[in-house]
């Protein structure tokens, strides 16, 4: 029995040693914790000076303005969609017009390249058509 008194002896010792340990680490995070709510006050009363002064903006290079001509539309279009379709140059626009039925597919891959330039489809029953302006580019 001896020998089970001396054990739970240095269990209690290392419990005591750790509870002293702990009680260490408790104080410190109470500093942390204090010296943190204290930058955050001192943050939200003064507003933040930026460390590194910001470079410059940059210019961009005037590039030369052009406008949509039927050539440039026509090859925003795989050859397959292209020979679906009949292109006319009007004075602000291309109008694109289908030559034969599209369907869904091939309507909404048309529509798609057309709006990515800029252009919409025009629900006109018959004289349906997908117009793209010609708007400097």
């Amino acid at each position: 029995m001896s020998s089970d008194k001396e054990k739970l002896e240095i269990l209690l010792k290392r419990v005591d040693e750790l509870v002293l340990i702990l009680g260490g680490i408790v104080g410190d995070l109470k500093e942390v914790a204090a010296a943190l709510k204290s930058m955050a006050v001192q943050q939200i009363t003064q507003p933040p000076r930026p460390s590194i002064p910001s470079p410059p903006p940059l210019s961009i290079p005037h590039i030369p303005e052009r406008s949509k001509a039927i050539e440039d539309i026509k090859t925003m279009f795989p050859e397959d969609l292209e020979n679906l379709l009949s292109f006319e140059e009007k004075e602000d626009s291309v109008i694109i017009k289908p030559r034969q039925f599209l369907g869904s597919d091939n309507f909404s891959k048309i529509a798609s390249i057309v709006r990515g330039a800029g252009g919409d489809y025009v629900s006109a029953g018959k004289a349906s058509h997908f117009r793209v302006p010609k708007a400097k580019t």
